[in-house]
C-alpha cells in the first residue's frame, strides 16, 4: 500500500491582542479551551494532522502578538488567517492593517490572489458589535476572502474554518509546484545576420 504524502503547511494567524488567536488554535489542535488569558509574546507553533482529499496535511499554525518578528516569521506562509473579536469594533478595523502588514513582510509572489481567511471569533458572547453582514461585505471587497464566525470557547465552526484554511493553502502549494515545474523560458537574443558582401569572380 502506497504511503500518503504528508504536506507541511505554514499558516500564520494574525489579529489584535485578546481576539482569541491562541484559543482558536488550542480548540482546533487539542479541542480544549481555557478561560485563563496569557498574552502571547512572539510566536506559538502547533501542529495538527488533517486529512484533506485523501492527503495527509500537516497544518502548522503560528500566531504573533507584536509586529516585531518581521520577515523571518512571515516568509514562506501558505495562508494567513486574520482574526477579529465580534464584540470589538477596534479589532475589526485592525484587519486592514494586519492584512497590509502581512503582505509587506511576507512579500508573496501574487499578493492579489494570496489565500487569506477571516475569522470573527467570540460569537458565544451577547454583546456583539460587528454584524455578520458588515464583516462579509469587507471580505467581499478584499477579493472574496472566505469568512467564518466561530466560538473558540464552544468549539463552533473552528474545525470548518481551519479545514478551509488548509484547503486554500494546499491549493496554493499545488499552484507553486506547477510553476516550479515550468519555469519561465530564458530568451537568448539572436545576433543579426550580417549582409553577405557581393563577391566578384572577375
Amino acid at each position: 500500500m502506497a504511503s500518503r504524502k504528508k504536506v507541511l503547511l505554514k499558516v500564520i494567524i494574525l489579529g489584535d491582542s485578546g481576539v482569541g488567536k491562541t484559543s482558536l488554535m488550542n480548540q482546533f489542535v487539542n479541542r480544549k479551551f481555557s478561560n485563563q488569558y496569557k498574552a502571547t509574546i512572539g510566536a506559538d507553533f502547533l501542529t495538527k494532522e488533517l486529512q484533506i482529499d485523501d492527503r495527509l496535511i500537516w497544518d502548522t499554525a503560528g500566531q504573533e502578538r507584536f509586529q516585531s518578528l518581521g520577515v523571518a516569521f512571515y516568509r514562506g506562509a501558505d495562508c494567513c488567517v486574520l482574526v477579529m473579536d465580534v464584540t470589538s469594533p477596534t479589532s475589526f478595523k485592525s484587519l486592514e492593517s494586519w492584512k497590509d502588514e502581512f503582505l509587506i513582510q511576507a512579500g508573496p509572489r501574487d499578493p492579489e490572489n494570496f489565500p487569506f481567511v477571516v475569522i470573527g471569533n467570540k460569537i458565544d458572547l451577547e454583546n456583539r458589535m460587528i454584524p455578520t453582514r458588515k464583516a462579509q461585505s469587507w471580505c467581499q471587497e478584499k477579493n472574496n476572502i472566505p469568512y467564518f464566525e466561530t466560538s473558540a470557547k464552544e468549539g463552533i465552526n473552528v474545525e470548518k474554518a481551519f479545514e478551509t484554511v488548509a484547503r486554500n493553502a494546499l491549493a496554493r502549494e499545488k499552484e507553486i509546484d506547477q510553476q516550479a515545474d515550468f519555469p519561465m523560458p530564458i530568451r537568448i537574443p539572436q545576433q543579426e545576420e550580417q549582409p553577405k558582401k557581393d563577391t566578384c569572380s572577375c
